[in-house]
């Protein structure tokens, strides 16, 4: 039976159109970031583009492997976060939009098993989006010929771009948790708004390190200077989050009250 509510989570996400909604969105961000690239690169063209290609040159961009890797980082660390609240509100909020909550709370299995089932899926989703990011990225990367890459340069950029990813993942179960809380899908996209805003404000004092949604602007860098390295209290902090956000996501469903 539990084998069946993972079956079936998996199902509904096949059929669904924001499934592929939010992988063609999010395929976009290298295409992107490739375009301020070329900006940095053609200044002479860049001039053509107004507003665009100055902004480009005041922040100090360069048309690199390292600052185009760098941009990725920063916009997997902030989309990331907003990508994941849109996965939890559909995985979680739907239930109760869609009336169909009624239907799984009266199934004779365990409720943390959809819990699990919910957090499966969203890890698939979301990690198969992440995978093609990066295969986009050293595909767009080597098509613009840009200077200063290494095995070294790719290693380390790839595995700082799953680190973002992950972070932003583990922080995920708190907004499914908001999202069961308020029975649908806006309180969740209140949530991460508001998350958004406070971790950026956050991250620019010391505070930053210590509070999760802070975390991962401040190793994107779009909080301030870029962190290079995760200090083990913001990790240890991440994974209270997870597990805090797992076990009150549990208890709402188990104990909370069927109201439809």
């Amino acid at each position: 039976m539990t084998g069946q509510v993972f079956f079936t989570e998996f199902l509904k996400l096949r059929r669904s159109r924001i499934t592929w909604l939010t992988t063609l969105a999010f395929s976009l961000m290298p295409l992107g970031c490739g375009l301020f690239m070329w900006i940095v690169r053609e200044p002479g063209r860049a001039a053509a583009l107004g507003l665009l290609g100055t902004k480009a040159s005041f922040m100090g961009l360069e048309a690199t492997w390292t600052g185009y890797i760098g941009m990725i980082i920063q916009a997997v660390g902030v989309i990331g976060l907003l990508l994941l609240s849109v996965i939890a509100s559909y995985l979680f909020g739907r239930e109760y939009s869609e009336r169909t909550a009624k239907n799984m709370m009266a199934l004779p299995i365990a409720r943390h098993w959809f819990v699990a089932a919910k957090l499966t899926v969203a890890f698939a989703w979301f990690g198969a989006i992440i995978a093609i990011c990066l295969a986009e990225t050293f595909i767009v990367g080597s098509a613009l010929g840009l200077p200063g890459l290494s095995s070294g340069i790719a290693l380390r950029g790839a595995g700082e771009i799953l680190l973002a990813a992950g972070v932003s993942f583990l922080l995920m179960p708190v907004t499914a948790w908001i999202a069961t809380l308020g029975k649908g899908y806006l309180p969740p996209l209140g949530f991460a708004i508001l998350t958004l805003v406070l971790g950026t404000v956050l991250g620019a004092t010391g505070w930053g390190k210590w509070f999760p949604w802070s975390i991962v602007p401040l190793f994107a860098g779009t909080a301030g200077p870029r962190a290079e390295t995760l200090a083990p209290g913001s990790l240890i902090v991440v994974f209270l989050t997870f597990a805090a956000g797992i076990a009150a996501t549990i208890g709402q469903l188990r104990w909370s009250d069927n109201t439809q």
